[in-house]
């Protein structure tokens, strides 16, 4: 008998978030959070960059001495490290990006030699990325740019307690996701742009932090006041607030009690120019 997964995903963004092909992240939503970053420690700097550039499509930007790989929805963020596990075995196993031209990316991946996943459905599978990064890939030709961030995938023993909490703490709003297309494999519901997803675990997971896929990012409209909002709710940070090397950009950690490394900003993304 095939196992079923439950997955059910909540909006970080506005429901069909169209982002033009200069986006930065996503709108905040009622809450003024919007999914910022996702952090990973790397042994190769070099190599990952050019794997989010040359293969995935990013651009690379600076927020003064900030690099970031900017994505429609989502920067990836790169800090070398010489000592970390792959995301497989942690609570964050994958996350997953859209492209609009699906056929030429795999053609670009399959010459480059990338390593790649494919799963029963051509339109959907995983590339592997240096340091046991994976990443899930979906086509969709609708799209109105190349590609953009789709979700983050967690696999938590109790799906609904972990809905639960990032709907109370980052203004999460439970609903179904999209392009999920293998019958009895994976059984979710479609819900926006961008989500997060949970697929059922057997066992807890080990926590982020350490792994190549250290954490993951919200930004904030108003950090001090959000952090003070999550207090309220027995939230208590890891770090506190501080400025980042760039003096401008604020940041702050803290855990979810799967063990997901959470990083809170303020000023992400570069001034427009």
């Amino acid at each position: 008998m095939i196992m079923r997964f439950r997955c059910v995903a909540f909006l970080i963004a506005a429901m069909f978030v169209a982002f033009p092909v200069h986006a930065q992240l996503a709108p905040p939503n009622d809450a003024g959070v919007t999914l910022g970053h996702i952090h990973l420690f790397v042994k190769d700097v070099e190599a990952q960059k050019h794997f989010w550039t040359a293969e995935m499509g990013g651009t690379v930007v600076q927020n003064g001495p900030l690099m970031l790989i900017q994505f429609p929805g989502v920067y990836i963020m790169l800090r070398q490290a010489d000592n970390t596990t792959p995301p497989d075995g942690s609570i964050v196993n994958h996350f997953g990006f859209v492209w609009k031209d699906l056929p030429a990316a795999l053609a670009k991946w399959k010459s480059d030699g990338v390593e790649i996943e494919q799963t029963d459905n051509p339109g959907q599978g995983y590339v592997h990325g240096p340091d046991g990064i994976r990443v899930e890939f979906f086509g969709d030709s609708s799209l109105t740019v190349p590609l953009q961030m789709n979700h983050i995938h967690f696999f938590p023993v109790d799906i609904s307690a972990m809905q639960a909490w990032y709907a109370k703490m980052f203004g999460g709003v439970p609903g179904k996701r999209q392009r999920v297309h293998t019958p009895g494999l994976i059984d979710c519901d479609y819900f926006g742009a961008m989500n997060f997803s949970f697929s059922q675990g057997d066992k807890p997971l080990a926590p982020t932090k350490g792994r190549s896929l250290d954490h993951i990012g919200f930004d904030v409209k108003n950090l001090e006041a959000y952090v003070k909002t999550l207090d309220a709710k027995g939230v208590k940070l890891d770090e506190a607030i501080r400025l980042a090397p760039n003096g401008t950009t604020k940041v702050a950690y803290l855990t979810d009690p799967w063990g997901t490394r959470i990083e809170l900003t303020e000023g992400l993304a570069p001034a427009k120019n």
